[in-house]
């Protein structure tokens, strides 16, 4: 969960920085942008309208690299609730998981919108996305760090309101303490950054399993033993492999000294590790689930591209289409649990 950006950059970064970027001011930490923006200059009516869209660009580069995942884990796994759930009386139907999609996919893109804020408004992260995504809303002027500050003493509140309607409310609360740790503290730039992502994903992957299966706080309906190693063994996945999602971001990562594993113990190191684990933790899973041989070749062959994509395609541009391979890697994952019943 680096939460960045992987759109692919403008062909032109200098001309796109000259034609966006407002003006800069000094400071201790830098240059940061001046303390004005397109929301400031519009109507009460319009800013409503805006607010959105902006919505979106904070949250654009995480919807289908995080919000997708963790929701597909989610209702995947409420097709496997029988062994991956306890306390209902019966299986939910496939309609009954569906209609419960938006609830899960709405958990994960609101709790992703706080963590994105809070990621994004700091000196040194707009510092880094002038590098990395000068498309994002601060650095382009759109909108103030300030104005984000005061847009999480909102969005905070309601995302602890909707985590308790929706009985995941303990899971909540550990991604909340788990956004400070990472940036607030600034978690996300030493070493145990990956440890804070890994365990964070675990909060958001069970909660979207209750959601999904209409479990909770407010039902006997909890993850069961398997579903709880099901999700710790994910969170391995995340913390040896997630690594992928800095290969594309060195240069940023760099100016603001973060300790990933590509920059603390090199490149070539990272790549090699992502590759093995990547190749580790499908047979770890298949063996796991034990499903028949036809439901292999997808994670299979998906897991073999993932890492030939990592040792072999090196330039920003791949690594960012690498990462969404990893992506789509980890979701072939989650189909196992499914599979292996069928």
């Amino acid at each position: 969960m680096n939460m960045s950006n992987d759109r692919e950059e403008p062909t032109s970064t200098t001309r796109l920085l000259d034609e966006k970027m407002p003006p800069l001011s000094s400071s201790s930490s830098g240059l940061i942008p001046a303390q004005t923006s397109e929301f400031s200059s519009k109507s009460l009516l319009e800013k409503l309208v805006y607010i959105p869209y902006l919505i979106w660009e904070f949250t654009e580069s995480n919807f289908d690299t995080f919000v997708v995942p963790n929701t597909s884990f989610g209702i995947l796994g409420a097709f496997a609730a029988s062994v991956l759930t306890e306390g209902f009386q019966r299986p939910p139907t496939a309609l009954e998981i569906l209609w419960r999609l938006p609830l899960a996919t709405a958990f994960n893109w609101y709790n992703v919108l706080n963590f994105d804020l809070a990621n994004q408004r700091s000196p040194e992260s707009v510092q880094e996305d002038l590098l990395n995504k000068p498309w994002r809303p601060i650095p382009t002027g759109k909108v103030t760090a300030t104005q984000t500050r005061r847009a999480m003493l909102i969005t905070i509140p309601m995302a602890l309101l909707f985590n308790y309607l929706l009985g995941v409310w303990r899971q909540g609360l550990f991604i909340m303490v788990f956004t400070w740790m990472y940036n607030d503290i600034r978690g996300g730039d030493e070493i145990v950054r990956d440890l804070i992502i890994s365990v964070s994903y675990g909060m958001f992957n069970s909660a979207s399993l209750e959601i999904a299966v209409g479990g909770g706080e407010h039902t006997p309906i909890n993850v069961s033993r398997g579903g709880i190693m099901w999700t710790a063994i994910i969170s391995g996945v995340i913390l040896t492999t997630m690594q992928v999602q800095d290969l594309k971001d060195q240069a940023g990562d760099r100016t603001r000294g973060r300790q990933t594993i590509a920059l603390w113990l090199g490149d070539r190191f990272s790549r090699i590790s992502i590759a093995f684990f990547i190749c580790l933790w499908s047979a770890v899973c298949v063996y796991f689930w034990q499903p028949r041989l036809y439901a292999l070749v997808i994670p299979a062959a998906s897991g073999v591209i993932t890492a030939l994509r990592v040792l072999f395609k090196r330039t920003p541009k791949e690594d960012a289409n690498t990462w969404r391979w990893w992506c789509f890697w980890t979701i072939t994952l989650y189909l196992l649990p499914v599979m292996s019943l069928i």
